[in-house]
């Protein structure tokens, strides 16, 4: 056990301890907590190598619901962390740095989303997990960039969806699902399409700007230099760029076609290509861009992991009626068998009961 005089008190004091020393006070600290560390594709090689389970959006999503630890660390950012909180309320959720926050997720707030779900209220919300708590609350089902067209199929043609908050995401599964796509600036009141039978897909106005920020001109510099290599991008890239590759589909999909090509160019943020550089040592993994860097999630550093374990700090808390809507609508994406389908009656009665506060305010 980790005597109390024994632990620095700031996250500073923390980066002039020897890398090794912060592992082992990290795998000590995690047998004494029954913690788990889950980290994202896209943090730092170090934070990589100390994490139990490494994967995108939806594979940790699942980990953060199935996990039996009794300490959940995200080292991601917030949206993520949040997540875990919503799937795992009863486990104490911590965050090593609270800036790490999601441009993306910025984009929309549940405010804001309420006044637009007004303007089209026969409208299916459909949230991609880069979004806040009460985004996700005022969703009818989340997604993330593995299963949005799947999540889409499910919904009835006939209805319209309204995809928050990414702009590319929506106009990639639009063009898989045979719908129209509009972003929400030049969407009319009353929604109706041009493709017979399918209602249109309206777009939030937002995007990732690691992805948006990749253009053509890096692409065809990349394949001038590896002209037989295979390219895989992210669908949250811009749609001109996506037409080009040969492979669009998620971060953990991209560790899987890693496996099976010995050249790939790779459209996403820098941290997935460092990775796949370490597991395949022998392979040429190209970077479409060496620009593609999310300051936000490089802000979880080693040291600052080891000093939220030893400080139980940062620990994310929410509201409990909006974590139990949000967990509504992300259970109904981790249920994909069955899709997305609207609640019966008595099922919205039931929920409307069960997130109502009681009179003493203990709801």
């Amino acid at each position: 056990m980790i005597k109390v005089r024994d632990i620095p008190q700031s996250s500073l004091e923390y980066s002039r301890i020897p890398t090794e020393e912060l592992r082992e006070r990290i795998r000590a600290r995690k047998a004494e907590l029954n913690a788990v560390i889950l980290g994202h594709n896209y943090q730092r090689v170090e934070i990589q190598e100390v994490s139990d389970y490494l994967g995108d959006s939806l594979g940790l999503s699942q980990e953060a619901a199935s996990t039996d630890a009794d300490v959940i660390v995200f080292c991601g950012v917030h949206f993520m962390a949040e997540t875990a909180k919503i799937l795992s309320p009863s486990k104490t959720v911590l965050m090593p740095d609270l800036r790490a926050g999601c441009p993306m997720a910025d984009f929309v707030t549940g405010e804001s989303l309420r006044r637009v779900k007004a303007r089209f209220p026969d409208a299916v919300v459909v949230a991609y997990v880069n979004s806040t708590a009460e985004v996700k609350a005022e969703s009818d089902i989340c997604c993330t960039s593995a299963n949005a067209v799947d999540v889409v199929r499910s919904i009835p043609d006939e209805r319209p969806i309204l995809f928050v908050p990414d702009r590319n995401l929506a106009r990639y599964v639009a063009e898989r699902t045979g719908r129209e796509c509009r972003v929400l600036d030049t969407a009319a009141s009353q929604p109706s399409s041009a493709t017979p039978g399918l209602a249109p897909i309206l777009a939030w106005d937002g995007y990732c700007y690691v992805h948006d920020d990749l253009v053509l001109d890096e692409l065809a510099e990349a394949r001038k230099k590896h002209p037989g290599a295979k390219v895989v991008i992210h669908p949250e890239a811009r749609g001109d760029l996506l037409r080009e590759a040969d492979y669009v589909t998620s971060t953990s999909k991209m560790v899987e076609i890693a496996e099976k090509h010995d050249t790939l160019i790779i459209g996403t943020e820098r941290g997935l290509v460092d990775r796949l550089k370490q597991q395949f040592p022998l392979k040429t993994l190209i970077p479409l861009s060496g620009a593609a860097i999310c300051g936000n999630m490089k802000m979880n550093t080693v040291a600052k992991l080891a000093w939220s374990l030893d400080h139980l700090q940062h620990e994310v808390v929410m509201d409990e009626e909006i974590r139990m809507r949000a967990d509504r609508s992300l259970r109904r994406m981790l249920d994909l068998s069955g899709g997305w389908r609207a609640p019966t009656a008595e099922e919205s009665a039931l929920e409307d009961a069960g997130i109502r506060r009681s009179g003493c305010g203990c709801g």
